[in-house]
């Protein structure tokens, strides 16, 4: 059985992303990839997904040319749709840069907030299955409240303003799963959609139906 195309989707590539699983994951939602690290295929995508596996500070350095890209088609109203690190990478900075020593890495400030480490005791990094607490309305989360998605984290969001939370998730603590800006096109999950079976497979069908009505 075919699946119909509905939007034509940018997957970053930035030299940390896992680029394969996400590109079959969004495929099977109905979107067309195109895997580029050119800024200028943004402009002609109906949404840009932000992939990343690794350290903050390493993804924003590898990303550094394409920021003001990114920043600059998020400030338009496009979507933009950061998965795992690509998530942490949306907000401003993370504790993961100071105590790596790092420096002083800067996220793309889109969703303002901070990333930080598990501190309750917690077995890190958190791996495995955890149950979605849908905490408001959002086209991304829509069909997954009480599903299980997949994670793999040391740290996580922690968003200035507690309206950027969309879902959570419990380990020891509630941490955001999802969150979004206030304009609601820059939206992020911190769990492996690609890796979250039927969950992730609504995840992604959700965001190519929400880049097909824009």
């Amino acid at each position: 059985m075919s699946v119909q195309t509905t939007a034509e989707v940018v997957l970053v590539d930035y030299g940390l992303g896992n680029l394969r699983s996400a590109t079959r994951g969004l495929e099977r939602a109905g979107a067309t990839v195109d895997i580029t690290d050119d800024p200028a295929a943004f402009d002609a995508a109906d949404g840009v997904v932000l992939p990343g596996v690794g350290a903050f500070a390493e993804g924003m350095e590898n990303a550094a040319p394409l920021r003001d890209a990114l920043v600059d088609y998020a400030e338009r109203g496009r979507p933009l749709f950061g998965i795992c690190l690509g998530m942490q990478m949306l907000l401003t900075s993370s504790e993961e840069s100071d105590r790596e020593g790092q420096g002083d890495a800067e996220g793309l400030d889109l969703i303002p907030g901070r990333n930080v480490r598990f501190e309750g005791g917690q077995k890190v990094p958190h791996m495995g299955w955890n149950e979605l607490s849908v905490e408001r309305d959002h086209p991304i989360v829509d069909g997954v409240d009480g599903e299980h998605a997949y994670f793999v984290h040391s740290y996580y969001a922690r968003p200035d303003d507690d309206a950027a939370v969309v879902a959570t998730s419990d380990y020891g603590v509630d941490f955001p799963a999802v969150v979004a800006n206030d304009a609601g096109n820059v939206f992020g999950t911190q769990f492996h959609p690609e890796k979250s079976g039927e969950t992730g497979l609504q995840i992604l069908r959700n965001f190519v139906d929400y880049c097909a009505e824009q």
